[in-house]
């Protein structure tokens, strides 16, 4: 480790080659050496990224000089880790030199939650004779519940959008199948969304349409784990199409465990459920075709490209 530290700038090939040594062995390394890695690491200029993503889910006794001092860890890392990890993990982001802003003040929330409160309006004082006092000007409207956060949010999806260095873990699912997905969950408008996922599924529009109109972003988590996408972007996308399901820190952090936690082919295995009603659709599709008009419900399921 300290030969690889004292290049000036290696190589990617002498990257991987550092990666495919350690990572394998990560587990069977002392917690001792592990700690001296992840130091020695945090003033590497040219640091493996996957070696430092694995140190800073250890303990913060052994991780907090790359959470403060590492290069190496995007700031879709740091959301992931504060969600994974909460306050300990949180509070040594906080210290790192130009934190971006937004998560700066998620670390606040999570560090004060109780400081999201109504703005009551203040009063507005008479105005007598020729001494009207600009205090009696209509006042602002009050501050809503909830309002903060979503404009947290707001900038959290804007800054993730911006991050093109998340890829997809499945090599199938291209760029052009995850934008389309993402443009169009931002837009706000769910027949977009639902339009886009039923394309990527090759399910019917009204299967994808259920997927995403439920109380609960389960089901499609089980969606997006079918198409094998991160975690950073599959929650981009949850976030975008649920708003509400996500009012603290603590939310991400279950939506990153769960979908961790759903087996990919437990995933597919409703995909192919979702499949068989879109071939049931589908094999009653020439019925409608051939009458006059086709049913309101038969409009519905048709899929929409």
């Amino acid at each position: 480790m300290s030969a690889f530290c004292s290049l000036t700038r290696p190589s990617r090939r002498e990257i991987a080659q550092l990666e495919d040594l350690t990572l394998p062995l990560f587990d069977s390394v002392s917690v001792e050496s592990r700690r001296y890695v992840a130091a020695a690491l945090s003033e590497c200029e040219y640091a493996p990224a996957a070696l430092v993503r694995r140190l800073c889910e250890e303990p913060l006794d052994v991780c907090a000089p790359l959470l403060v001092r590492s290069r190496a860890l995007s700031d879709i890392d740091l959301i992931a880790l504060i969600g994974r990890h909460g306050l300990p993990h949180a509070r040594a982001i906080a210290r790192r030199k130009d934190l971006n802003p937004t998560i700066a003040q998620l670390i606040k929330a999570l560090e004060k939650p109780t400081l999201v409160r109504v703005r009551q309006p203040e009063p507005i004082a008479e105005a007598t004779g020729d001494r009207a006092e600009p205090a009696a000007a209509a006042p602002s409207p009050p501050k809503l519940p909830g309002s903060a956060a979503e404009s947290a949010r707001r900038r959290l999806r804007a800054m993730m959008l911006a991050e093109s260095e998340a890829t997809s873990v499945n090599p199938f699912v291209g760029s052009a199948t995850y934008s389309k997905l993402r443009e169009t969950a931002l837009t706000g408008n769910a027949a977009f969304f639902q339009t886009a996922l039923a394309d990527a599924l090759d399910i019917e529009f009204s299967t994808a349409r259920a997927l995403t109109e439920q109380s609960s972003y389960v089901s499609l988590l089980a969606a997006l784990r079918a198409l094998d996408l991160s975690e950073d972007r599959a929650f981009l996308i949850a976030v975008a199409v649920y708003p509400r399901e996500f009012p603290h820190p603590q939310a991400i952090r279950i939506f990153l465990d769960r979908y961790r936690l759903l087996h990919h082919e437990a995933a597919l295995e409703k995909l192919r459920g979702w499949k068989a009603e879109t071939l049931a659709v589908r094999g009653n599709a020439p019925a409608a075709a051939n009458a006059d008009q086709a049913p309101d419900g038969d409009k519905a399921s048709l899929k929409a490209s």
